[in-house]
């Protein structure tokens, strides 16, 4: 089971959760370290001291601020946990919004809470009220030395807490080249690009999407590891550049019109095949 990372209570009106913070993801990342070419060791990372020209321990590291160039602040521990914040063991619900009026650009990382014997009621009360108002909560909390904006929702049995970034964090568009005004679509245009999202609409299913750059990449480890090249189907073939909008969107159409044909005469297969009676066993002739 995995340790929490925080440990407080959810402020709901007047009502007090006590909660633990677990991360709601698990990053499936292949790892790799980093070796000295000649004889294949593994590279130790060592914090490097130009001043005295010397390696230092852990131990002796400490945070600062740098104030003015070549100028730092020393901050101690205390510096960080005696500030008069809140947050810091409490999730203070605020207000109550859409889901749609959060642009997933704020989003950060999700983590799951986990309430204390004593607040499974109301912990379950307040999901339920989610659910009803199709709301999420909007709250506060502070991790690792940091405020963090925050939004509650009910997901499967519990509720997740996703860290939000602060507007002044997300960075503009402005600097950017945008021209979308200079920009001109022809209602044509614009009818067979919706005609195509049309065709491609559906419900978000995860599962039916793969990682398939990780799955090459540990399919070459086990080769190396097998002393082989690794088995790689051929690529499908690059397709050609359609010059001509209009064109690739009808093409685009007709692609998606096949692959949609494929899939229902697949799926329709695979119901009758369920539908149909598994055959019995004949019985035995009399000997």
């Amino acid at each position: 089971m995995p340790r929490s990372i925080w440990k407080g209570s959810i402020s709901f009106g007047m009502v007090a959760i006590p909660i633990k913070l677990y991360p709601a993801t698990n990053s499936k990342d292949i790892a790799f370290v980093t070796l000295h070419n000649s004889c294949h060791t593994r590279l130790r990372h060592r914090r490097w001291c130009p001043e005295h020209e010397e390696f230092v321990e852990l131990a002796d590291v400490v945070k600062g601020f740098e104030a003015a160039k070549g100028q730092y602040l020393v901050m101690a521990a205390s510096d960080f946990g005696d500030l008069p914040v809140a947050s810091r063991h409490t999730i203070e619900v605020t207000r109550f919004i859409d889901l749609a009026d959060i642009d997933p650009v704020y989003y950060e990382k999700s983590y799951v809470l986990e309430p204390d014997k004593v607040g499974e009621k109301p912990y379950y009360l307040l999901k339920k009220a989610l659910e009803a108002s199709r709301r999420v909560a909007i709250a506060k909390v502070s991790l690792r030395q940091k405020e963090l904006l925050c939004s509650l929702r009910p997901v499967n049995n519990g509720i997740v807490m996703s860290t939000m970034f602060w507007p002044d964090e997300i960075r503009s568009t402005d600097e950017l080249n945008l021209p979308e005004a200079e920009v001109t679509i022809s209602d044509q245009e614009l009818a067979m690009a919706n005609m195509l999202i049309d065709q491609l609409a559906g419900r978000f299913e995860p599962e039916q999407h793969r990682d398939e750059y990780r799955a090459a990449l540990e399919k070459v480890i086990e080769a190396k590891m097998e002393s082989r090249e690794p088995d790689f189907a051929a690529p499908a073939p690059v397709k050609g550049k359609v010059s001509d909008l209009m064109e690739a969107l009808r093409a685009s159409i007709e692609a998606a019109k096949s692959a949609s044909g494929a899939r229902e005469t697949e799926a329709a297969a695979e119901e009758r095949a369920a539908a149909q009676p598994s055959p019995e066993k004949a019985p035995a002739r009399p000997g």
